[in-house]
């Protein structure tokens, strides 16, 4: 028996703690992160992490030491670069500054050119630095990889490399997260015993545009497995949306 579909209100609190609340502007001065950081203090919860350039970790550190709130950055962004050594170095500084979850732009271009022995070694060096305590993300580009088997390919790669999340998108492509991408990744996670998590990023404005990764992802893994372990999304405008759908009257 079919069941109703979640009221906004409740879909939103549902998303809340899913969420990576992000600001990766070029222009994001210290004081538009303490400003994002302060309204992540909503009264219904925090989200899962709130996601800034390396620069910027040190502030989220500094505003939110009172809360458990995971800080989130990102390395080889938006480019993908393909220098293993200039890929640890980055993140070592990242953590250092007290980023817990670091996203990795995987190297898809030298990946689209065949090099997959150089792909594996950029995020083998990240996955070393990282080690067991810092959560590594792994972003697809999955718009720019296109095709549902480089998707799968990818994927592969990285849960077998053992990130602890696969990401569809950097947010800076002409074309990010879409539902078919995310399918094709979550075929793999639960292919590979679902210990991977997903998180969708790039172009997620909306409640209605968010429920269609949580559906895909009950789907496929289940709704047991819907927490931010495993279950992520990366955005911004959906905060927004989040917060005033959480304070309409029950």
């Amino acid at each position: 028996m079919a069941t109703d579909p979640p009221s906004r209100r409740a879909l939103a609190l549902r998303l809340l703690p899913l969420l990576d609340l992000t600001s990766l502007g070029e222009g994001d001065a210290p004081e538009r992160i303490e400003a994002m950081c302060k309204s992540a203090r909503s009264p219904f919860g925090l989200p899962a992490a709130i996601c800034v350039y390396p620069e910027h970790v040190t502030t989220v550190r500094r505003s939110m030491c009172d809360t458990d709130i995971k800080v989130a950055t990102v390395v080889n962004f938006p480019d993908g670069g393909q220098d293993s050594d200039r890929v640890a170095a980055e993140t070592r500084r990242a953590i250092a500054a007290g980023a817990d979850e670091i996203d990795l732009v995987f190297p898809y271009r030298a990946f689209l050119h065949g090099d997959i022995v150089l792909a594996e070694a950029v995020v083998a060096a990240c996955r070393a630095v990282c080690a067991d305590n810092v959560v590594l993300k792994l972003i697809l580009e999955t718009g720019v990889l296109m095709q549902p088997e480089l998707i799968r390919q990818a994927s592969r790669l990285g849960v077998a490399a053992g990130v602890d999340f696969l990401k569809t998108s950097t947010g800076k492509a002409a074309v990010n997260a879409t539902p078919a991408a995310a399918a094709c990744m979550l075929e793999i996670i639960a292919e590979t015993g679902g210990h991977c998590g997903f998180k969708a990023a790039g172009g997620i404005r909306t409640l209605a545009d968010a429920a269609v990764y949580l559906d895909l992802v009950q789907t496929l893994l289940g709704d047991d497995w819907v927490s931010a372990r495993h279950f992520r999304i990366g955005a911004s405008a959906l905060f927004v949306e989040i917060c005033d759908a959480v304070a309409e009257p029950t």
